[in-house]
């Protein structure tokens, strides 16, 4: 099957006969030249079939390509020169539908991403504020053919976020360990070098200093324990049944007993209680709570703990203070390594600022919901929901 008839080539080998008729040529020669000329315009008539074809291949491969990169999950773009003519769904939910047909110029706006526009294959650049003020994004070139390349973007905002989280972490236990070093360091070289020249009196105080100072360090060395054990085994659910009306009836007595029935109480413990958990860390998520609420909480007014089973199949371990309360712009922050509402009290009473770090990471693992309200002027109170459980259902 031919093409379409060369009409324009055709006419111009009809004119090219006429003229060589009219300058008198044999008419058998006008007729040989003329089919000649027909002949090769006919034979040079690509098949509509190929023609075809190639219009629905680039079709096709558009296509393909468009389905092949809709569905994954990292944010991709095409780019036909600098128009940006595919965006996967997880680029449009990015930077935005309307990036799609958009100038990359345009729809990428940042001048580092500019930058990636002259680069080579495999070329990239780390943007900060690609799309909010503390994201991070990496963005890297694809070579796909002559005409078109992609642009691959990777969103590195968690890992930079851990990555600073780290250094401060780091950074906050180096500071924490180093002032209570440097006053048991400071206290040991005046005695030393004071020798029999430092008296009694001062001796004694002294050496008090450094034994609460070596106290401290050592709570804070065994917090940071705990607190990493207590991340290692987040995804670690537990599934031991475990009592925590039991549970918290034994701690509060023992706490009693050391501090005082007037300074702690248990006020309510219901029967079948029961949880998943694990037992030594369900004891210090409640010894931190009743610690920090000793701590902070009214000299005049017992700290209370109760446990009670709640209608949505949950228990919940409540402690409550009655001391001044906190302020509504710490509560959000509570949780966070290191942080104190008031650090000059908090370490004069010995906090080392991870009790409820600790408790966070513990309630997390038991697949529970850590709520913190206060009043000032009326107290705090922290509130632990665990899922209910049978013990048949655990054997």
């Amino acid at each position: 099957m031919t093409g379409k008839l060369p009409l324009p080539g055709l006419f111009l080998a009809a004119l090219g006969a006429f003229g060589l008729a009219v300058a008198g040529v044999s008419l058998w020669l006008v007729a040989a030249v003329l089919l000649i000329w027909g002949g090769s315009l006919w034979l040079t008539l690509p098949e509509p079939e190929v023609a075809e074809a190639r219009v629905d291949k680039a079709v096709v491969t558009r296509d393909a390509v468009r389905e092949a990169i809709e569905s994954l999950g990292a944010p991709l773009l095409v780019l036909e020169g600098t128009r940006i003519v595919m965006a996967n769904a997880a680029a449009r939910a990015a930077l935005g539908a309307h990036v799609q047909g958009q100038d990359a110029r345009i729809g990428l706006r940042h001048p580092d991403a500019m930058r990636l526009l002259d680069m080579g294959d495999g070329d990239s650049v780390t943007i900060p504020g690609f799309t909010g003020t503390r994201s991070l994004w990496q963005l890297t070139r694809r070579q796909i053919d002559k005409q078109r390349w992609l642009i691959e973007l990777a969103d590195r905002t968690t890992e930079a976020d851990v990555s600073r989280a780290h250094t401060d972490f780091v950074a906050n236990a180096s500071h924490e360990l180093r002032t209570p070093l440097a006053s048991i360091i400071g206290y040991v070289e005046t005695l030393e070098e004071g020798g029999p020249a430092v008296d009694a009196e001062a001796q004694k105080r002294f050496l008090s200093i450094v034994l609460r100072e070596a106290r401290r360090m050592l709570s804070l060395v065994e917090d940071l324990l705990s607190l990493s054990h207590a991340e290692a085994e987040k995804h670690d659910h537990p599934t031991e049944p475990l009592d925590l009306g039991k549970l918290a009836a034994r701690v509060v007595g023992e706490v009693a007993s050391l501090r005082g029935k007037e300074q702690v109480k248990l006020v309510a413990a219901a029967d079948g209680a029961v949880v998943a958990g694990d037992a030594t860390q369900l004891e210090q998520l409640l010894r931190n709570l009743i610690d920090n609420a000793l701590k902070y909480g009214g000299a005049d007014s017992p700290v209370e703990v109760s446990v009670a089973a709640q209608q949505a199949n949950t228990i919940e371990l409540i402690v409550t203070d009655h001391g001044p309360g906190i302020a509504p712009e710490h509560l959000p922050h509570l949780t966070r390594r290191f942080y104190r509402t008031d650090p000059g009290r908090s370490r004069a009473s010995g906090g080392t600022g991870l009790g409820l770090a600790i408790v966070k990471h513990i309630v997390e693992r038991h697949r529970g919901k850590l709520d913190i309200t206060s009043t000032l002027g009326e107290g705090t109170r922290v509130a632990v929901s665990l899922p209910k459980t049978e013990p048949a259902a655990l054997s």
